[in-house]
């Protein structure tokens, strides 16, 4: 899933999961930000126990993620 439209939008439904809720709220729009910056980072292997990451893919998904995740929070 090294799709940003696709990691955001996952972000946004790991949201609503925590919150219990699809109403539109500050505090869920900071959960799918996050969300969405955890998925990317998982989806471009950031996240790994040893090793080295690389910073040219891993942090642009990771922030596009979290991007789209928030807008699409305050849509729904």
């Amino acid at each position: 899933m090294s799709n940003p439209l696709l990691v955001g939008l996952a972000g946004n439904e790991v949201s609503k999961k925590i919150s219990g809720t699809s109403e539109v709220s500050v505090g869920r729009s900071v959960v799918a930000t996050g969300s969405g910056v955890a998925i990317g980072s998982v989806a471009s292997g950031a996240l790994v126990v040893a090793g080295v990451v690389s910073a040219p893919v891993t942090i642009p998904l990771a922030v596009a993620g979290g991007a789209i995740a928030f807008v699409a929070s305050l849509f729904d």
